[in-house]
């Protein structure tokens, strides 16, 4: 009974001098040390020593184990003034092709077709050349690759099915075109989300990139195609079905390293007629992913 009575006064101590801080408890442990620090108690003393009392009143403490947010920069590597500003230049670049989509869909809204579709062709431009410009400056990054696909979407997923909206009124019934265009606005959406997140192939696309679709569709506004609106919602909705489309298409670094005489044909008919021959380029362009689709098949 005693010895019983003995632990029951040690935890008591304990918990009063958890209530009392930090310093009292500390004094407590060390008074009790001194009064029992005979060998007849040495096994209630361990005891003692391993049941702490957690008390409601006191909060639980902290876990080391518990991850510590660290800040990320924007730019890895080297931060010196001159590579600082060569990003601001490159996402400059990504910011204008946005402010240049944003554009197109004002002047869309009124009815100026043909200029938005020329905003559109410069946003092409931008979006080329501030990946082109990264990779010669060496300020390549994460949130680059991010920045740049949120702006494709608001150009390319966004901007583009309004200008071919906007150019499709009068022609088509407005529903169906409607129809169409949200159906861009959507695999594009899949198509940026699905590049982010591939391994990427350095020779060829996964269905056809929204840069060049986005290309495709303002080059057809701009030029005006003599064709019927209904050949030309088709048109749309096979574009955005060929975006998320698993057929291979090659990438632009391919096709310029094609021989000289391929690119002769294109040359000679854009001077003919340019509507007929960039009608023909983009079926040709449509129809190689499915050919390259079988041939890979085959060879399996």
């Amino acid at each position: 009974m005693r010895r019983s009575g003995t632990i029951a006064r040690q935890v008591l101590w304990v918990r009063a001098g958890r209530h009392n801080g930090d310093l009292r408890a500390g004094t407590d442990r060390a008074l009790t040390g001194r009064r029992f620090t005979g060998r007849r108690y040495a096994r209630y003393n361990a005891e003692a020593e391993a049941i702490v009392p957690v008390s409601p009143a006191v909060a639980p403490a902290t876990s080391v184990d518990e991850p510590v947010a660290i800040s990320i920069p924007l730019l890895p590597g080297e931060r010196t003034a001159a590579r600082r500003m060569k990003f601001v230049v490159v996402n400059g670049c990504t910011l204008a092709s946005l402010v240049l989509g944003m554009l197109a869909i004002f002047l869309a809204m009124q009815s100026e077709v043909r200029p938005a579709a020329l905003c559109l062709m410069a946003c092409v431009a931008f979006d080329g050349l501030d990946g082109a410009l990264a990779r010669r400056l060496g300020v390549a990054s994460p949130f680059g690759a991010q920045m740049d696909s949120l702006a494709d979407m608001c150009s390319f997923g966004l901007a583009a099915p309004v200008v071919v909206y906007a150019s499709l009124a009068g022609s088509v019934p407005p529903a169906a075109a409607a129809v169409a265009c949200a159906l861009v606005a959507g695999c594009a959406a899949i198509r940026l989300a699905r590049f982010n997140v591939s391994p990427k192939d350095g020779r060829f696309f996964c269905g056809v990139p929204t840069t060049m679709a986005a290309a495709v569709l303002a080059l057809t506004v701009a030029i005006g195609l003599p064709v019927s609106g209904l050949v030309l919602l088709g048109g749309v909705a096979l574009l955005a079905f060929a975006m998320v489309s698993s057929f291979p298409y090659a990438k632009l670094a391919r096709l310029v390293k094609l021989p000289p005489w391929v690119w002769l044909a294109p040359v000679i008919g854009a001077l003919v007629d340019i509507r007929l021959t960039f009608a023909l380029v983009v079926v040709g362009y449509l129809l190689s992913g499915p050919v390259l689709w079988l041939r890979q098949r085959r060879t399996i």
